[in-house]
Order: structure tokens, then sequence, then C-alpha cells
């Protein structure tokens, strides 16, 4: 009885962290990206990358979401997938606490904005998802992004994986790099605009408004939920089975800054084509040929970054 009660308050346990608004790409993204990953590492790292996974203090919550009579590969792969997400899901539990200005959007200056000490550390790090690259379409001045950042977290996070650091912190890396990538791969992690009506920027599109057709959502949301929020792997997995194949000679680049650059020049290019998407803060409607091509580069993005992110762990992952 008492091991029902704690199944029934684990997977409620779940059901909040996973049901909330997420960031970039949302669940549905984040686990494409895995997706695609899993299905080419090689069957060492494999087995690697699954124990790694074993030791994320949420493993048994997130095997409650597998469905009963999985086959063991395939259970594994969902796990994997589903660790993705841990990111996201640290933000909307009662155990990690948001450090830092701005609702911790923003690093605190104690010192503790770079720290990679495992999974100790309940601070959210939500400046760790993004690197604002500046713009401006009409003149403004510009405010460099500032660190740690998504760039200088991937970059620790593999120096890491490749070293022969503790399993446990290697477990947390490892979840992190799984969702970064896939941050830095949505153009919207990668870029802020200013503009005179917004001279501090739009935070990657959340200050401008959309209507799709409804008013009342962003341009950062619309491009995060283009592969939907549901923690269910199953529909990632059939997201992931018809992405495009990634070219290879892009996916053999493991540089971080040229994904962030090709993240920005999408951004300036796609997302913030006018029409639909004016300068300022809208309300701006999306038409369907906006839709339809947002959804054709975001593909293209998540196809690149599983790819890459598959390319890395066989080659850098101890």
């Amino acid at each position: 009885m008492k091991k029902g009660l704690q199944l029934i308050a684990s997977t409620l346990l779940l059901i909040v962290a996973l049901n909330v608004p997420s960031y970039a790409w949302g669940n549905g993204g984040h686990m494409a990206v895995a997706f695609v990953a899993y299905q080419k590492l090689t069957p060492q790292v494999r087995s690697r990358a699954d124990a790694l996974v074993r030791l994320n203090p949420r493993f048994s919550i997130w095997l409650t979401m597998i469905p009963h009579g999985t086959p063991a590969a395939k259970k594994r792969m969902m796990l994997f997938m589903i660790a993705a997400t841990w990111a996201d899901q640290i933000k909307h539990d009662n155990e990690h606490h948001a450090d830092g200005p701005d609702g911790g959007d923003r690093p605190p200056n104690d010192g503790t904005a770079a720290q990679n000490i495992g999974y100790t550390d309940m601070a959210m790090h939500k400046y760790w998802h993004f690197i604002d690259q500046p713009f401006s379409q009409d003149g403004t001045p510009l405010q460099n992004p500032p660190e740690p950042n998504a760039e200088t977290q991937i970059t620790a996070f593999r120096a890491v994986l490749s070293s022969n650091s503790p399993e446990l912190l290697k477990s947390y890396d490892l979840v992190w790099l799984l969702h970064l990538m896939g941050d830095v791969h949505q153009p919207l992690h990668c870029t802020n605009r200013f503009s005179h009506g917004q001279p501090n920027g739009d935070n990657g599109g959340n200050l401008v408004k959309v209507c799709n057709p409804q008013c009342g959502k962003n341009l950062h949301s619309f491009w995060d939920d283009l592969f939907g929020t549901s923690s269910n792997p199953a529909p990632a997995i059939t997201v992931g089975q018809n992405l495009p194949q990634a070219p290879a000679n892009l996916a053999g680049n493991l540089d971080v800054a040229t994904w962030i650059a090709e993240s920005f020049e999408a951004a300036k290019s796609q997302v913030y084509k006018n029409p639909p998407i004016g300068n300022g803060a809208g309300p701006f409607t999306i038409t369907a040929a906006y839709r339809n091509a947002a959804l054709r580069l975001a593909k293209q993005r998540v196809a690149l970054a599983g790819a890459r992110l598959a390319n890395i762990l066989n080659n850098e992952l101890r």
C-alpha cells in the first residue's frame, strides 16, 4: 500500500512538472532532438549514456511515464528522450530556486552563476538556456549578452563528459547538454532584437505579441510550440522519424559558436520576417505561409541538433 501511494505521488509530481509551459521547442522538440541523437550513438556510447541517465534524481519518476510492456531497448531510448527535458522540469518543482535578477533570467553576481557542481546545485540557472545575440532594425543601441550563457555552459559540459570527472557530475552535465543542444538550435534562443520601442530588447521574442489565430501568445512561444508540449515521448518519436536528414558536412561541425551564428542569422532573416513580423512589440498575425516556413526551418534545426549531439557524444563521452 505504501509503495502504491509513493507511485501515485511520484506520478502526480511528474504531471505537475511536465504540464506547464516549457521553453525552446517545448517537450516535443527537445525529445525529438534526443531521439535523433540516440539513433546515431554507437552501442558503447548508448550504454554509457543510459547509465548516466539512470543517475538522475528523477529517474524513478520518469519510469512511470513509460507504458507497461515497452521493450527494454525502447524504454531506454524513451528515458534518454525524457532526460532532455529535465532542465525545464526543474523550473517548476519545489526544490530548485530561481537565482539572479529578472526572475532568474540574468546571472547572479555572487560567483555561483557558472558553478558546475552537479545535482546538489538547486539553482535553476535559467540564463544557461540562451545567448541573446543583439541586433536592431532601426539603429537602437545594442547590449551584449551576459555570461555565463548557453555557449559557455555547452563548452563546460563537453569538457566534463570527455574527462575523468565523477559519474554524478557527468550525469548532471549530460542531461544539461541534451537540453541545451536543442536550445541553441532554436533561433530565438540566440537572438535579442532592440528597437526604439524596446530599447532593452525583446527577450528573444518573448515581448513580441502574436495572433495565431487567437491573440495573447508571444513570438517565442509560437516557435517553442511548433512540435508540441506533451510530456509523452511517443509523439516526439513520430516527429523524429519524419525529420529531414541533416547534411553530413553540417552535422560534423561541432563548433558551438557556429551553431549560435546559424540560429542568429535564421532569426534575423526568417523569424523576424516582415511581413508578418514587423518592428516593435506587435501584435502581429501569423500567416499560413509564415507558419509553414517556420515549421520547415524548425525541422531542419532539430534534425541538425540531434545529429550534432550524437557526434559530440560518440567523440567525447568517456
